[in-house]
């Protein structure tokens, strides 16, 4: 029963705090993204495109990779 309650308290916390950190505005992001890749337009992108190129950009690695992956899904996005 313990491990039930607790499954479910960490479940309902991981909901709670995706949208959270979902929640960036499309400023911030058309900001961040051009950064790393400045040919792109913000505004012909999707909100999955957007969330897939920020994954990149928050995610590990050198500089160099990270803006080599954001400029490829770029050219494959447009």
């Amino acid at each position: 029963m313990k491990a039930l309650i607790a499954a479910a308290a960490l479940a309902a916390t991981a909901v709670a705090a995706v949208p959270a950190a979902a929640q960036i505005s499309d400023e911030a992001a058309q900001i961040k993204i051009e950064k790393f890749a400045p040919e792109v337009d913000v505004t012909r992108l999707t909100d999955a495109q957007i969330q897939s190129l920020l994954n990149v950009i928050h995610s590990g690695g050198g500089r160099g990779d990270r803006e080599a992956t954001a400029q490829s899904l770029v050219r494959a996005y447009q």
